[in-house]
């Protein structure tokens, strides 16, 4: 895996000569970031060796390198989840790839189901705490000490300075926000009203198909992670129409406004 990610890493330096420090996972409908991003230089995921490829609708597909405030910053326009039939490893690839890149800091975008009932559509969440109900995790197997330890801390995957920094933020120019546990779920279909409750009574405020796996991973390189999550709609059994993905998709893109003036403003003090 190691020599994977290198030839990865090599490609990528071979065709582009930047060095963020600051990288961002957009999920999905929240891609619209990549407007306020100038000197754009971009790779189809496709191009880079060992590099799975998004199939979700609303992923784009590619590494862009740019600058928003005048910072270098390395955008994944497009994740991997583990229902695309990904093994955890390929999901969170491209975390071990950024950490070669130099990436120090990451901050990991999704959509997801609101279970707080205090929460409705369009609400971002800033993410203090997991839940990892895939039934799988991406650091088993043999370890390269290389990459990480064997027993990775896990005592606080969301860095707490930034969090405070992105509350401060936020106040700042106004956003509405909450604060509170994801829980990653499997997927692919939207979780069972009788799941919900479970997930509830462990105590996620949120649930969603993503996020998880490369918050371990980030956590497991020694990199710095922040986690704001846009819930697109409230969870089975509280919300009382059916789901669809392109509703989520339409959510996601109408709070994407707040994120995008958000994370804007944030990357400058981080």
């Amino acid at each position: 895996m190691y020599d994977k990610i290198m030839e990865s890493v090599n490609y990528i330096q071979g065709k582009i000569n930047r060095n963020p420090k600051i990288a961002i996972i957009l999920g999905s409908g929240l891609g619209d970031l990549v407007n306020e991003v100038s000197e754009i230089e971009d790779i189809p995921y496709e191009s880079i060796p060992n590099f799975p490829v998004s199939t979700v609708k609303g992923h784009e597909g590619k590494l862009v390198f740019g600058k928003i405030n005048n910072i270098e910053v390395l955008l994944m326009q497009g994740r991997f989840h583990y229902y695309e039939g990904y093994t955890m490893k390929e999901v969170t690839y491209p975390v071990y790839v950024m950490k070669k890149l130099g990436i120090e800091k990451i901050i990991v975008t999704n959509a997801c189901g609101g279970i707080n009932k205090s929460f409705k559509p369009g609400t971002l969440m800033l993410i203090n705490d997991f839940i990892n109900l895939f039934g799988d995790n991406p650091l088993i197997g043999v370890n390269d000490d290389r990459l990480g330890p064997r027993f990775p801390d896990m005592s606080e995957p969301y860095k707490l300075e930034l969090i405070e920094k992105a509350k401060e933020v936020g106040d700042r120019l106004g956003i509405e926000y909450a604060e509170g546990i994801y829980a990653g779920f499997m997927g692919p279909y939207y979780e069972t009203a009788a799941e919900i409750v479970m997930i509830g009574r462990h105590g996620a405020d949120a649930v969603g198909m993503s996020t998880v796996p490369e918050t371990i991973v980030a956590n497991y390189l020694g990199m710095d992670v922040l986690g704001i999550a846009c819930i697109t709609n409230m969870a089975t059994g509280i919300q009382k129409v059916k789901h669809s993905h392109e509703r989520v998709v339409e959510t996601a893109k109408k709070a994407s406004v707040d994120l995008c003036r958000w994370v804007s403003e944030l990357i400058k003090e981080i």
